[in-house]
């Protein structure tokens, strides 16, 4: 079994819409998610994840950690760190960076962007180790139009009201990884009750996302997102399937 912190940042991550942007002011802090790993009569947390806003300046500072539990460990250890730089007016992404401890490798990923009108570059630079290895390389990215990043994307989607989205009505943009361009496509699904892990209800919004390369090929699993319907869209709860299984996190 394969838990990579990849699939969590997929997880918080499904928000990349363009337009029908309702705020872009955060205040300072702190969200906790668990994230759960159910397999046939397995059903267990399997990691936990972490999320920070810092106001700082003209920018917001994102930072995302996650681990999994020591069971987990067994199979596949995961230690991540992800950090992001947002410019607060444009609320466009400065740099991102990735750093994963993933099954006894580490591997780092440094994204900055720059714009020139409606196209985005981004300039990545890629350092991998192995235990008998170690490779730097580089690369860039192009897109047009809304492209974010696996932890910008997560504040990006708190400036949609979901409420704009008519049923059945897709949208899409971009979301650069160390090594590729996604495309991400969401739709409103229903609104509704969610059951939290405490066993408590919230009114949510259910919306699913896909994500495909170039050429319109698979690159994730479909996920389903359930989004307070209120003023902060914090999402609640988040489901997904792997090779063997299902994944999920709950805020806490």
């Amino acid at each position: 079994m394969k838990i990579t912190f990849r699939y969590l940042a997929l997880l918080l991550s499904m928000l990349a819409v363009a337009g029908m942007q309702a705020r872009t002011n955060f205040s300072n802090e702190t969200l906790r998610y668990v994230i759960t790993y159910k397999w046939g009569l397995i059903h267990k947390d399997a990691g936990e994840a972490v999320m920070t806003l810092k106001n700082v300046g003209n920018d917001y500072n994102i930072t995302l950690t996650g681990k999994t539990k020591p069971w987990a460990d067994s199979f596949y250890q995961v230690r991540d760190t992800l950090v992001s730089v947002i410019d607060k007016a444009s609320f466009r992404p400065k740099t991102y960076m990735k750093m994963a401890h993933e099954g006894g490798d580490f591997a780092k990923d440094v994204i900055k962007y720059s714009y020139s009108g409606g196209n985005v570059t981004g300039n990545v630079s890629k350092y991998r180790e192995k235990k008998k290895s170690k490779k730097s390389s580089s690369l860039e990215l192009n897109a047009t139009g809304p492209t974010f990043d696996m932890l910008s994307v997560f504040y990006y989607l708190r400036t949609i009201d979901p409420s704009k989205l008519e049923s059945g009505q897709k949208i899409t943009s971009t979301l650069f990884s160390g090594s590729h361009a996604e495309t991400v496509t969401i739709w409103k699904v229903k609104e509704g009750e969610v059951k939290m892990r405490d066993g408590s209800v919230r009114q949510a919004w259910l919306l699913k996302f896909k994500f495909t390369t170039k050429g319109g090929k698979k690159s994730s699993s479909d996920i389903d997102a359930w989004i307070s319907k209120d003023d902060r869209r914090i999402p609640l709860y988040l489901k997904g399937s792997l090779p063997i299984g299902n994944v999920n996190a709950y805020l806490l």
